[in-house]
């Protein structure tokens, strides 16, 4: 039944329609649930059916050279009129090449990522006709770079699989939300049914990005084998890589514990020992732990090596029962939210 909020009959139907309205109208979309980008998954077959369901797809383009985004973007457009995003890594040597086959091509939202981008490349989108969307970890970050134009942010979890920062999603959420308005700010890290949307919503969030949920979508490429590890497992599963040693430091990525992470350890110990006994200078040693996973994702994704390969995933895997279409899954999300809303209204109207 419909709730009485403050002497108004609200539904769960309107209530999440005016929670997400922002997000939807920053986005372009019918609902405002951004696809997390995911090297070798988030690519234009997934990018479009996310955005063809209602939500916004967003291209993962990790460590492509110009020639294969552009090949990229054009292959998602063929696929929806809808509205995507490509999200770019700001390390990359050719971001601005990038940047401009994304200007080019006329997408609309660029994601920068994998590090703090800089103002020149903000502008240079924002002057291109696009919009830019940054991750930041921190308020006092966020608020820098909306100052350095970021036209909306996102605030991603330790829950998230990939790489990782150290702060848990809610924590990060009641840090940023009430504190940031000049733009719409989208949760993600851990998110995988409709009730933890409409919570984040409620929270002052415009909207929330997903990953894990997603990748065991009919229309994802991910080898039936690497769906196969994200049905079979649960929460607890989804464990970070482990540092052996402060000195030779270790970037922290969140995926299925599988022999590989038991390799790595085993190998971290084999190298440091080397070190230790003259054999390999520090430089030497920290590369050759760095490189340890070059390549891992890709053999997990696409060849189906699930034990030896890095089976990137957030601790909501353990919510994802089955493969689904991309649109199912966007319908129960959305049903989840509105009845979040239905039952217990949106508690904002009472503020």
């Amino acid at each position: 039944m419909p709730r009485n909020m403050g002497g108004q009959l609200k539904n769960g139907t309107d209530c999440l329609a005016s929670a997400w309205k922002r997000g939807c109208d920053f986005l372009g979309t019918k609902y405002a649930i951004l696809g997390g980008a995911m090297s070798w998954v988030s690519e234009r077959n997934l990018v479009a059916a996310i955005s063809n369901a209602g939500g916004f797809g967003v291209i993962a383009c990790g460590a492509m050279t110009p020639e294969l985004l552009d090949a990229e973007i054009r292959g998602t457009q063929a696929l929806t009129g809808k509205p995507f995003g490509v999200n770019l890594i700001t390390m990359h040597p050719d971001l601005d090449k990038l940047v401009d086959v994304c200007l080019a091509l006329n997408v609309g939202h660029v994601v920068l990522a994998g590090g703090i981008p800089a103002k020149e490349t903000i502008e240079k989108i924002r002057n291109g006709g696009a919009k830019v969307v940054c991750f930041t970890p921190t308020l006092a970050l966020g608020k820098k770079l909306i100052r350095s134009g970021a036209d909306a942010l996102v605030i991603e979890g330790m829950e998230a699989g990939g790489h990782i920062g150290p702060v848990s999603t809610s924590v990060l959420a009641q840090e940023i939300l009430p504190n940031i308005e000049d733009v719409p700010v989208f949760v993600a890290g851990g998110i995988g049914r409709g009730e933890a949307i409409a919570t984040y919503l409620r929270m002052g969030a415009a909207g929330c990005q997903l990953g894990t949920r997603f990748v065991c979508s009919f229309e994802s490429i991910a080898h039936p084998a690497f769906k196969k590890a994200f049905i079979r497992a649960n929460a607890r599963d989804a464990v970070t890589t482990v540092q052996v040693d402060p000195m030779f430091p270790v970037i922290p990525v969140r995926a299925l514990d599988n022999a590989g992470g038991q390799k790595f350890i085993e190998t971290q110990h084999q190298v440091i020992a080397q070190y230790k006994a003259g054999e390999m200078d520090l430089d030497a040693a920290r590369l050759a732990i760095e490189h340890f996973w070059a390549g891992a994702l890709r053999r997990a994704v696409i060849e189906g090596d699930v034990e030896f390969g890095s089976v990137m995933a957030g601790q909501s895997v353990g919510m994802v029962k089955k493969e689904q279409s991309i649109a199912e899954i966007m319908e129960e999300l959305v049903a989840q939210a509105q009845s979040s809303f239905e039952n217990h209204g949106d508690q904002r109207d009472s503020l």
